[in-house]
């Protein structure tokens, strides 16, 4: 009986029809196969070979932990709001020193709302800041340069704010795309487009463009509201720029991942026909990698919590799932700009930590991390897929007062 029914039982995988007592006559192996055995298998244990580079997270090359180290060189006025460093760019190697560029707030309060700002005082942590920069020998220690692109004068675009910068290399000259506002956050004035400067020297100094550079998309698409957070690598000649867009409505908003591709650095940028091309994140990471793009996916979406893949830099993939991610990860990557057919990874960067202290005081501050991400590196402790936390480390993610009333107020109608 137990014959009959193996042998007219079948199990659909991968498209084809196999019959499972041609191929599965004995269990699953207890060794882990490297490769994808030639067998039956349910949607799980073939994903397994299917979704990743490798069956164990340990031989994953996009799967790692990541390590946080404070920095030094910055001060934060005693932590008091006042001053906020947040959204690195890529970190790039020029003239013997590592070079980074970021959102600074410096204002008398700390932020204080839509309602409360005006001209000097910021509705949020990004409002009323100019892009600075800073350079280092080690990745560790930073000495801060000043600002590099300044709020242009009024009604260019970035009056109130620039921020959320990232740089490009191109033919010799530096780019530094970033969020223009024209208006507090909070007031609409996230929605906002991107602009550009540019200089011969990453030193500066920086000539603004003074134009929008990619535009917000018509009424009813999903980025007519908001273009974020631009992203731009040099790959198959030309520039590709990732960027995010909120949308569906308050007060949920959807966030999604778009790509725009240009000749020049100045644009016109064409946004992709399959737009977004990553249906999850919030401050995307992204980097050369094999023949592909690989992205590092935080905080919204589905697929929050994951390293994607894209053999072609617009069809992504999970490739693994982890935690901890670094929040607008700035990595060191050192063929961002290459056109390199054949990208090696990433193994460091510069983040930021928001709400650094308490929410009266709200300010981020940047913080380095490290990841093996690499195709040149193995660094096992990087690779492994469990980590113990101490209980304070859970209790610090306790339930809120609601969520306890509502507790008691369930456990009292039960008496």
């Amino acid at each position: 009986m137990i014959l009959l029914v193996l042998i007219s039982c079948k199990k659909i995988q991968n498209e084809k029809e196999v019959t499972l007592s041609e191929t599965n006559t004995i269990g699953f192996p207890f060794k882990l196969p490297e490769k994808k055995p030639n067998r039956a298998m349910s949607k799980a244990s073939a994903r397994n070979y299917d979704a990743y580079s490798a069956p164990r997270p340990s031989q994953n090359e996009l799967y790692s932990q990541f390590k946080y180290t404070e920095l030094k060189g910055f001060d934060y006025n005693n932590d008091d709001g006042t001053i906020s460093r947040r959204d690195p760019s890529k970190v790039i190697f020029a003239n013997g020193k590592y070079y980074v560029w970021y959102t600074h707030r410096h204002t008398p309060t700390p932020p204080q709302g839509a309602e409360k700002s005006n001209d000097t005082i910021p509705s949020s942590d990004w409002d009323l800041a100019d892009i600075w920069y800073a350079t280092s020998e080690d990745g560790f220690t930073w000495q801060e340069q000043g600002v590099a692109v300044p709020r242009p004068p009024k009604p260019n675009v970035g009056w109130r704010s620039v921020t959320t910068t990232d740089i490009l290399e191109w033919e010799g000259k530096y780019y530094l795309y970033y969020q223009g506002f024209m208006e507090a956050s909070g007031k609409r004035g996230d929605d906002c487009p991107v602009a550009v400067s540019y200089a011969d020297s990453p030193d500066g100094p920086w000539t603004p463009h003074n134009k929008i550079v990619i535009p917000n998309g018509a009424e009813g698409e999903w980025d007519q509201y908001s273009i974020h957070d631009p992203y731009p690598l040099v790959y198959k000649g030309k520039i590709y720029l990732y960027y995010k867009s909120d949308f569906d409505g308050d007060p949920e908003l959807v966030r999604m991942q778009g790509l725009a591709i240009a000749d020049n650095p100045l644009g016109p940028f064409t946004k992709h026909p399959l737009n977004p091309v990553i249906n999850s994140g919030h401050e995307t990471t992204l980097f050369p990698f094999m023949e592909g793009i690989a992205a590092l996916v935080i905080r919204d979406g589905n697929e929050h919590n994951t390293v994607q893949y894209a053999a072609d830099g617009v069809n992504f993939d999970i490739a693994s799932i982890t935690y901890l991610m670094p929040n607008a990860a700035g990595p060191y990557i050192p063929d961002a700009f290459t056109n390199t057919d054949y990208g090696k990874g990433i193994t460091w960067g510069l983040s930021h930590f928001t709400n650094a202290t308490i929410w009266s005081q709200n300010h981020a501050i940047l913080a380095r991390f490290d990841c093996d991400l690499s195709l040149d590196i193995h660094d096992p402790d990087m690779k492994r897929a469990h980590e113990y936390y101490k209980p304070e480390f859970y209790f610090e993610h306790g339930l809120n007062e609601k969520q306890k009333n509502r507790i008691l107020k369930e456990n009292k109608n039960r008496e």
